[in-house]
């Protein structure tokens, strides 16, 4: 039988606790439920008036792996959905507004990705992301000094930027800007992607090239785009391990002489809430939002 819990007056049916998700260390989809309970006021915030792309893996990340950014079927009608704009016509989307329905999309084992932008304005980016990713040998330490170069170029912009692991091999920087054209977020962020790769050019590359990878961090400037999502701050990853995108501090970003000092497991992110509070709220604070030279 699959019982029946109450959240915030939602009946909602979670189903199989026991379930091992994470063999590698035998964390469970009961432990990952309770994860997302206990962390929900750090991650509702970044999640509220933003369509979600489920990432869902249902049977851990060995099993099947599938993105799911249509509302799925059986979905409760106290979820909010939000009509969104597609090259292929308008679908709907869901909305996690609120702790009934984090739980619900929690239950279907899932990685949430979220826009650059809130549903009722599509296609006007309210934060500006880069995607650091590292190719082999190069690892997150490189990310790190790729990280602060950028984030000393934006601020040059009057832009304050923000930190978190991507959950994966790399980083992600964040940073709040006033609604401003996706498309134009991202002829900035490329531009930057250009001059990092300038100033570093033994160690960054701003273009996709697979051949070029090895021993550089590819500045991932594409994610900008308004059909694009990003790994939303807190969000479980389909890892081998239940590692999880989390916030960093800068003086964290600035001493990382290892990957292992930023790998960060679900266990691991309430008593960093508790310590630090959320990293990224001033992402929330639209008057302190940067301009776009």
């Amino acid at each position: 039988m699959t019982p029946i819990t109450e959240v915030a007056g939602r009946r909602l049916a979670l189903s199989n606790l026991e379930k091992v998700l994470y063999p590698a260390t035998g964390f469970t989809k009961g432990e990952l439920l309770h994860y997302y309970a206990t962390i929900a006021d750090a991650l509702l915030p970044h999640l509220r008036n933003r369509p979600v792309s489920f990432l869902r893996y249902p049977d851990g990340p060995d099993g099947q792996v599938f993105f799911t950014k249509n509302v799925p079927p059986g979905t409760p009608d106290w979820v909010t959905t939000a009509e969104v704009p597609r090259t292929e016509g308008p679908a709907r989307m869901v909305l996690v507004q609120d702790l009934p329905s984090l739980m619900w999309a929690a239950n279907l084992v899932t990685e949430f990705h979220t826009h650059q932008w809130v549903a009722g304005d599509p296609g006007a980016a309210d934060r500006i992301v880069f995607d650091l990713d590292p190719g082999a040998p190069a690892d997150v330490v490189d990310c790190c000094r790729v990280a602060l170069w950028l984030r000393e170029r934006l601020a040059a912009d009057g832009i304050e930027s923000y930190a978190k692991t991507s959950g994966s091999k790399g980083l992600h920087l964040l940073a709040a800007v006033r609604p401003t054209p996706s498309d134009q977020v991202s002829d900035y962020a490329k531009s930057l992607a250009v001059e990092a790769e300038r100033a570093m050019p033994k160690l960054v590359l701003h273009r996709m090239t697979r051949s070029l990878r090895p021993g550089k961090v590819f500045v991932d400037w594409s994610q900008n785009a308004a059909r694009k999502t990003t790994a939303t701050p807190y969000t479980l990853r389909a890892r081998s391990e239940p590692t999880v995108s989390a916030p960093v501090t800068w003086s964290e970003v600035e001493a990382c002489g290892a990957p292992a000092q930023l790998t960060f497991r679900a266990a691991d992110i309430a008593p960093r809430v508790q310590d630090y509070g959320d990293l990224l709220a001033p992402l929330l604070d639209t008057d302190a939002a940067g301009s776009l030279p």
